[in-house]
């Protein structure tokens, strides 16, 4: 354990001064652009300043829907560019300090290990935290951290490790996954850790999610989803973003439909949650990567749509009233902006719209506000993360333009600000839950108003094997009054081994679809070879009484129904296939059941009058197809060995957004594998790699732009020290690669290009490349 000193830059007046101050700042929606530009050090619409506001002045820069007010609850010399946090059971807030991260437009000294995770705690219960202790220190780059059994994960790439954690110390050191951050760099690496509803931890940026079994962790793969930040609604379902996607989420199980790896991509999974990805800034954004571009800025320079959207929220908690239930909350750092999305849902359909038009729910005109975070809390409010820095782009994609940007306003330091906020309605007292070990305490408060208090007892009383609860769970998941209560109940029997399968057909014969919903996603929890013969022809009912709902649930169980009697399984299969040959969740459902046996299933469907034009069909021959051509792709092993620079620079760079099979990533980028830019000309392939592309582009016919990709890949020739045999290296790995078979790209050729386009500081367009 460590005490806290005082190595930061602007400790000028004493601690316990600094919080008296800061404890008074509150923001509401009264203040206008005007008033809050007159409050402000320099004027904020001007574009080439950009102060350092002092904690207890930034409030004052920010306005907040109406009925709502901010408070600093911590700031530098207490905390230090916060990225990730999680509350105790005593509402103390542990915080991942990413110290390190881009100390400079180049990133100087990111490798030193100076990163931190913190116990902040509010020792006088004013509602502002007053202390400090280091619990982990020397880390690089940590990430993310999740609270469990008596312990902590912390991802540290490229590891997961978990510290066993008494008294606030740390004992022994356990390594769950050496390769949780395997390639990417410090933008696209796998976060979030969130321990889910379902028990399991899911990750932003990552296909794993781990659990601890009979005190071994387990690793299984699940879908691909999201970049920084994920969180759950109250009924367990996913929700998470890219930094141009404002909120992509899961309609179905998180841990199902993840198994056909034939298959891209799988309906209702990274669907689009919120279409509409414009934003309002309150005042000049220039600062953004790519602000040179036509329609990145509007004609005032403000930002037009999300760029860098961060970890989202949905609030759960108690203290904002009904209409802001089931709201996701989104970050935008380089607009310094809070997004609010209303959620409505449909069956198991999720749709949401931006709350307001012309506005946001919480601006600022301080240019270093950078809200990376947003959390569900102890007290019921909404909490900020806000690393509180110039510099939040990465060396990877830094521009010139954005170098140019940061060096105007002087944006490189301080770096050892950083600030927590939290949002309350206003005239609110905010009391936090402190969590009891009392076990009848802890079942009472599974039905809890406020989220965050349901997951923590659950995830205490799992943690903490209260088996002698068991009797009063059931009772728990038989009441109806408090659904939420029965929810948590049903889950936390899961967590204890302690759920029975006629409970669960109990749920599943209910008619009310928030009881069915979890019944199916608990049902591959107790399918037996006891037991799944009542599923299955419980499932057969369902089916035949024609439940739509239920189909796509039924579709991702037969998976797990396979690995006890392959018969039934495919029983139910073919009986969805003949009742739902149009439905794409059903047709998706059924097709993530058949890796490596699409063929045959097709063949048979057909024979027995299949409709040929029905979108399982369709569906079908585009698997299949893809598997035909998948074989002959290159062996990767011998283009490692021959391009090992080109491998690596593939797997930190690009493999995140075109994926490790080229084949593209939805949201992000279009194909590479057959892609004529990649395998045609060879200065337009350099030309690219070197400066980027803003879309739209078309591939193979097809054209790829907003929102199906990103509007702009970035280039990496802005880096002055990027040797040119590495660019080479690359461009003939991925030209080698999959079902290319290009030549390879000389360095000499890329010197040639580099030269030739000395200068330049924008993205081509296809136009562009077209004449070359």
């Amino acid at each position: 354990m460590k005490k806290y000193s005082y190595p930061f830059l602007f400790l000028s007046i004493s601690f316990t001064l600094f919080y008296c101050k800061t404890n008074k700042q509150t923001v509401t929606n009264q203040s206008t652009a005007a008033e809050v530009a007159k409050q402000e050090d320099a004027p904020a619409a001007a574009p080439g300043l950009s102060p350092f506001i002092k904690p207890e002045n930034t409030i004052a820069k920010m306005q907040v829907e109406a009925g709502f007010e901010v408070k600093l609850v911590a700031s530098e010399p207490l905390v230090s560019s916060p990225v990730a946090m999680q509350f105790d059971d005593k509402a103390r807030m542990w915080v991942v300090e990413m110290t390190g991260y881009m100390p400079d437009t180049i990133g100087t000294g990111e490798e030193i290990p100076n990163g931190n995770i913190v116990i902040l705690e509010d020792k006088n219960q004013d509602g502002v935290y007053d202390d400090r202790k280091v619990i982990i220190d020397s880390l690089t780059l940590p990430r993310a951290i999740c609270l469990i059994d008596n312990g902590i994960l912390v991802a540290e790439p490229t590891n997961l490790w978990f510290y066993e954690i008494k008294n606030d110390k740390v004992g022994k050191r356990v390594l769950v996954d050496p390769k949780y951050t395997e390639g990417g760099n410090v933008e696209h690496q796998p976060n979030g850790l969130l321990r889910a509803m379902d028990n399991w931890i899911y990750n932003a940026k990552s296909d794993k999610r781990y659990r601890k079994v009979s005190g071994k962790w387990v690793i299984e793969h699940t879908h691909f989803r999201g970049q920084w930040g994920i969180c759950q609604d109250n009924y367990g379902r996913l929700y998470y973003n890219n930094n141009s996607q404002n909120l992509l989420g899961d309609y179905f199980p998180a841990g199902l439909g993840a198994w056909n790896k034939n298959q891209r991509g799988v309906a209702g999974y990274n669907e689009k949650a919120v279409a509409n990805n414009k934003v309002y800034p309150l005042h000049p954004t220039p600062g953004v990567n790519r602000g040179y571009m036509k329609n990145i800025l509007d004609d005032s320079l403000r930002l037009n749509d999300f760029t860098a959207a961060a970890g989202p929220v949905v609030y759960r908690g108690d203290l904002f009233d009904k209409s802001f239930q089931f709201n996701a909350f989104v970050p935008e750092p380089s607009a310094n902006l809070i997004k609010r999305n209303i959620l409505a849902e449909n069956g198991y359909v999720v749709k949401g719209q931006q709350a307001y038009k012309g506005r946001e729910f919480l601006a600022s005109t301080d240019e270093r506000f950078r809200p990376v975070s947003l959390y569900n809390a102890p007290d019921g409010a909404m909490y900020i993360l806000d690393m509180y820095r110039g510099i939040i782009q990465h060396k990877t994609y830094l521009t010139p333009y954005l170098k140019d940007q940061i060096g105007k306003r002087d944006l490189t330091q301080p770096l050892s600000a950083g600030r927590i906020y939290k949002v309350v309605p206003k005239n609110t007292s905010a009391k936090p839950v402190l969590i009891p070990d009392d076990a009848n305490k802890l079942v009472a408060l599974l039905g809890h108003a406020n989220g965050w208090v349901r997951d923590r007892a659950q995830q205490k009383l799992v943690d903490g094997k209260y088996n002698q609860t068991v009797p009063a769970l059931r009772e728990a998941i038989k009441q109806t009054a408090n659904p939420l209560l029965a929810i948590h109940a049903l889950w936390t029997l899961e967590g204890l081994n302690s759920l029975k399968p006629e409970e669960v057909m109990a749920w599943i014969g209910q008619s009310s679809w928030v009881y069915k919903m979890q019944g199916l996603s608990a049902t591959p929890a107790v399918l037996t070879p006891g037991s799944y013969k009542q599923f299955a022809s419980a499932f057969d009912g369902l089916i035949d009484n024609n439940d739509t709902l239920a189909a796509p649930y039924i579709a991702f169980i037969s998976k797990r129904i396979e690995a006890i009697d392959t018969t039934a399984s495919k029983n139910l299969l073919t009986k969805l296939a003949a009742k739902y040959p149009n439905n794409r969740y059903v047709a998706d459902a059924v097709i993530s059941n058949l890796q490596d046996r699409e063929e045959p299933f097709q063949s048979e469907l057909l024979a027995s009058a299949g409709d040929p034009n029905s979108l399982l069909n369709k569906q079908l021959t585009r698997v299949v197809t893809a598997v035909k051509s998948a074989q002959n792709n290159r062996n990767p092993e011998v283009l490692k060995k021959e391009f090992p620079k080109g491998e690596a620079l593939f797997t930190s760079i690009c493999q995140t957004c075109h994926g490790p099979d080229g084949g593209g990533v939805k949201s992000l980028a279009p194909p590479l594998n057959q892609s004529e830019w990649v395998t045609g000309n060879k200065d337009k392939l350099i030309s690219i790699v070197l400066f980027g592309l803003t879309g739209p582009v078309k591939v193979n016919g097809h054209v790829y732009q907003t929102p199906e990709v990103s509007g702009d890949m970035p280039g990496i020739g802005y880096d002055k020290d990027m040797p040119s045999e590495d660019i080479a290296q690359l461009l003939s790995f991925i030209r080698k690669s999959w079902r290319n078979n290009a030549d390879k790209v000389t360095t000499e050729e890329v010197v040639k290009m580099r030269t030739k386009l000395t200068g330049r500081e924008k993205a081509f367009t296809e136009a562009e490349l077209n004449g070359i």
